[in-house]
């Protein structure tokens, strides 16, 4: 009796064993494809920020609200830019009437040049008749050198004060032009109070109260699309080479559950995010849902490329990256396109090469 139990558990372990999984290859419609995670964006949206700082008057309009190209949106309250401008017209004024002549500036230089000229011509004349006089050996050579002297002096003086003239004139009307510029562009900060939409969509987003303080670096508005939206791609690094415009997209969206919407790679940008690792992509909707807001996530799979009646197997049976175990042992094989769940072999079996699962 013992030894009947022992046969019977000896055929056992051997039936066991020779249970091993078993498939053949098959041909399929295979589709290579890189993974991406998806955020949904409106078209065009763009953060509204404060020309100046200053108080939160009143939101004129509110999140949802359809909006035309510069509708106004936010006013803001700030007395100082109003008190910039008055600063600026006084300065103006001041350097106008400083490059007119009005003032003390240029009418003084005019004045010594008047006079230096006078002085200039008086020794002019000294001097010619002091030469002429010491051409025919009358009067003293000292006389001669000092009338000479105070000609050369009164000459380089009339020189230095027409250089400075025409220098004090054009640094004048330097004054002029910059304190122009200077009240020209205060105006525009004083009108500036209200935050205008730039383009013609919908407001998403208002991330100030009435009575908040606000600055020039804050955002205050978020501003899109009302109709058009993106899908941002964010893809690994080992996968954007293989990608270009133009390319296939599936969206899930989690908000649509299982259902997958047409889409099409429409940019890449270049630059790697350093701290997310990934590059960014752009898709839009070929055939869009019929209800999209800002911030829907969902997964994407970008289409590389697709062949029809492939030989496949699963990729668990895949070894070592080109081997499958079949009963007569390893064989080596070369594989070509494969997704997430199958991978096409090229060659080295067929389709009535029994393959064996590898043992986990």
């Amino acid at each position: 009796m013992r030894n009947i139990i022992l046969i019977h558990c000896l055929f056992l372990l051997l039936s066991c064993g020779d249970k091993e999984e078993k498939i053949f290859p098959t041909k399929i419609h295979l589709t290579e494809s890189v993974y991406a995670s998806v955020t949904v964006q409106p078209d065009s949206l763009y953060q509204a920020y404060a020309p100046v700082a200053g108080i939160l008057d009143r939101n004129l309009l509110e999140e949802g609200d359809l909006v035309s190209q510069g509708t106004p949106i936010i006013q803001i309250v700030n007395s100082t830019p109003k008190l910039n401008t008055e600063n600026a017209r006084l300065t103006l004024e001041l350097a106008q009437a400083n490059y007119n002549g009005s003032s003390a500036v240029l009418s003084s230089l005019e004045d010594e040049i008047q006079s230096a000229t006078l002085s200039f011509k008086n020794d002019s004349i000294n001097y010619l008749r002091q030469k002429r006089l010491w051409d025919q050996n009358i009067g003293s050579k000292v006389e001669y050198e000092n009338r000479k002297l105070a000609y050369e002096i009164s000459g380089n003086n009339l020189k230095q004060l027409k250089n400075k003239y025409v220098q004090t004139k054009n640094e004048l009307s330097t004054q002029v032009q910059q304190a122009l510029n200077n009240y020209n562009t205060s105006q525009l900060t004083t009108k500036d109070f209200t935050v205008s939409s730039k383009i013609s969509g919908k407001v998403y987003a208002l991330y100030k109260n009435p009575g908040e303080i606000v600055n020039t670096m804050e955002p205050l508005a978020s501003v899109g699309s009302a109709t058009d939206f993106i899908i941002e791609l964010l893809i690994d690094e080992v996968d954007i080479v293989k990608l270009q415009v133009g390319q296939k997209a599936l969206i899930t969206l989690d908000a649509y559950g299982d259902k997958v919407f047409d889409a099409k790679v429409s940019k890449i940008y270049p630059k790697k995010d350093e701290r997310s690792q990934t590059f960014k992509a752009e898709a839009i909707f070929i055939n869009p849902p019929k209800a999209l807001y800002p911030g829907l996530a969902g997964e994407g799979n970008i289409i590389i490329s697709e062949k029809e009646s492939v030989l496949t197997i699963p990729k668990e049976y895949l070894l070592e990256g080109n081997k499958v175990k079949t009963p007569d042992g390893l064989v080596d094989v070369i594989p070509g396109l494969q997704n997430l769940d199958r991978v096409e072999i090229i060659n080295g079996i067929n389709e009535t090469t029994e393959i064996l699962k590898p043992e986990e």
